[in-house]
């Protein structure tokens, strides 16, 4: 899925890619010591190239290094869109087929020898470029098929002629879809209408700005070696340990003009702090892998973090009955509580010749396996009610998001389960305690799964709901990046995972049932003429209720065959030291650390 968050995460160690420097921990209260922010990811990264990442952790990195056209206001609710390098908004033509996108002079990428000691403007070409190495398949973009569906006219054929024998992807080739109309102003064409296609300009793993020859000086140290024209750049890394960033000392004149809804009253005060501040504020940003939720929850208490998502183990402790912790109120640590536009999810691999398949009594035991599942449990015990149980894939805050929509997707009913595994011949046949398939061949669920805590409460509980119906569920540890990978060529059973949406539209969160998403975000591997036909039409609609009507019928069809169990929606709950100044979690952005300061001597003032 597009702008994916996956729901945990990783490994340890790994080389160190030292860049610029910025080595160390600058926050003495001495006079220019260094504003770094310090964050932690629960999972860890994959790495910096916008064609080749999906998750979540690469792109909060991406986001402040890269940069797309257009950008979301930080402190808007709801969302609002504002231009980034564009100009203005682009120039959107009545039927949705063109998009004119002026990009402002004087922008400039970091420095980079590829350059040749000249600085280097950001133009309309290298916007053309950064959508072209979508389609190249040599980058495996786990995003063209997204922006395959949205039918830019002779993208996909560019990418035909590579994928012939002897072919090659031909950067240089014109095509209709991408036209060049003068150094800073670029055009994109749609086969069909596409009424929502401007939100991808917000996106810069979609539009980044990318200097051609940088890739092409070293194409094979583009994950590690990002250069953008954003507000930062990328000063250390160890892989799956710690991100350092620093300011891009390159960046424009940029200021501080969020505009928040006048009843929100800390967004006000936020903006009048901030208001006519030149960006970024900070000088660094450090960001540790901690995907174990102790220590990362200690390490914000002991102030070695700046502000932390509060883990699922502590979140009573912190936060209970959703309101900040007396302790925490005395320290005059924030709290920040929103519900995430995200669905966390289990998929079946619909190509496992045990879980998959259409037929009658495949699509029982998925049915049966979600009635078995214990979502309330999931709720109460592991996520400790910090969450929104799912009727259907669609997370909130997006456009088809439709609250009435009832169904019984996260229905627990072990009765009805084993009653379902009966009718259909799932029975035990040899007394062993577990059930065997219609034909007695042996039946073993096989979930992916990593190894941290959270991982093993969610293991039990998947153990004991199965145990609870003569399910026999086995579990395969391993690293997230080996898994994921596992995931998009096929190979894994079962997976639990989690999506978290980058714009408003929801055509993604219904684009993981379809079969041009195979090996998108389509992980599931399901393939319905009926589904996709239903999908395709609702692409060209403005949102209203003809196109909330299909959506409704897609999320019938999921539901009958069960090709994705969605659990429910996080409810997350950030906390932040005093000493971090504005700093409002977005629904959709993920350049933060762009809008935020901090309070150096203050921080050593608390913490001392």
């Amino acid at each position: 899925m597009k702008r994916r968050a996956m729901l945990q995460a990783a490994t340890a160690g790994g080389a160190v890619v030292a860049l610029s420097g910025a080595a160390g921990d600058a926050t003495a209260a001495a006079p220019g010591a260094k504003k770094r922010l310090r964050w932690a990811f629960v999972a860890a990264e994959t790495g910096f190239d916008p064609a080749q990442i999906v998750d979540l952790y690469s792109n909060y990195v991406v986001a402040l290094i890269y940069e797309s056209p257009l950008q979301f206001d930080y402190l808007a609710r709801p969302a609002r869109i504002i231009p980034r390098t564009a100009t203005a908004l682009p120039k959107v033509a009545a039927d949705f087929r063109s998009f004119i996108v002026r990009i402002r002079p004087g922008v400039l990428f970091q420095d980079h020898p590829a350059f040749n000691g000249t600085p280097r403007e950001l133009t309309a070409a290298d916007y053309v470029y950064g959508v072209k190495r979508l389609a190249d398949p040599r980058w495996k973009a786990p995003l063209w098929t997204s922006i395959e569906g949205q039918k830019i006219v002779g993208l996909a054929q560019l990418r035909q002629a590579a994928l012939a024998p002897g072919g090659r992807f031909d950067y240089d080739r014109s095509i209709d879809g991408l036209r060049l109309l003068d150094r800073y102003t670029f055009e994109v064409r749609l086969a069909e209408p596409s009424p929502r296609f401007v939100e991808f300009f917000t996106d810069a793993r979609y539009w980044p700005g990318i200097a051609r020859e940088v890739v092409e000086a070293a194409p094979d140290e583009t994950m590690a070696r990002p250069v953008g024209t954003g507000p930062f750049r990328l000063a250390q890394w160890t892989r799956s340990s710690r991100i350092v960033l620093e300011r891009n000392p390159t960046f424009r004149d940029e200021f501080y003009a969020a505009e928040p809804p006048a009843q929100d009253t800390r967004a006000q005060q936020i903006a009048g702090k901030l208001r006519g501040r030149k960006l970024p504020m900070i000088d660094e940003i450090q960001f540790d892998v901690i995907e174990e939720s102790q220590p990362r929850w200690l390490s914000f208490l002991n102030s070695d973090h700046d502000t932390v998502n509060v883990p699922l183990e502590f979140i009573q402790l912190a936060a209970p009955g959703g309101n900040l912790a007396p302790s925490l109120a005395k320290r005059e640590i924030e709290l920040d509580r929103i519900v995430n536009p995200d669905i966390v999810y289990t998929y079946f691999n619909m190509d496992d010749p045990l879980v998959g398949g259409l037929s009658p009594e495949r699509v029982a035991l998925r049915r049966a396996i979600s009635l078995a599942y214990d979502t309330e449990a999931e709720k109460r015990d592991i996520r400790r009610g910090a969450f929104v149980l799912a009727n259907a894939s669609i997370p909130p805050y997006t456009s088809a998001f439709d609250p009435d929509f009832l169904s019984e997707m996260n229905r627990y009913d072990p009765a009805r389960a084993k009653a379902l595994l009966d009718t259909y011949g799932f029975v035990d046949r040899n007394g062993d305690g577990w059930r065997e398939n219609p034909d007695g061949s042996q039946l073993v669920l096989r979930m992916a799964t990593q190894g941290s805590q959270i991982d093993r409460q969610f293991n039990e509980l998947w153990k004991r709901s199965m145990n609870a119906v003569g399910l026999n569920m086995q579990f395969d540890v391993g690293q997230w990046p080996e898994q994921f990978k596992q995931a998009r060529a096929g190979k894994l059973m079962m997976w639990m995972l989690g999506g978290t949406a980058a714009v408003m539209d929801a055509d993604d969160f219904v684009g993981i049932g379809h079969s041009a998403n195979i090996p998108g975000s389509n992980y599931a591997r399901y393939r319905n003429p009926a589904f996709d036909q239903l999908y395709g039409r609702q692409r060209p609609l403005p949102d209203g209720p003809e196109r909330m009507a299909l959506f409704r019928e897609m999320q019938r069809i999921l539901l009958a065959h069960m090709p994705y169990k969605v659990h429910g929606h996080r409810i997350l709950n950030d906390v932040s030291h005093p000493w971090l100044i504005g700093y409002r979690r977005h629904p959709f952005a993920r350049d933060f650390g762009k809008w935020i300061d901090l309070d150096v001597g203050l921080r050593t003032k608390l913490k001392g």
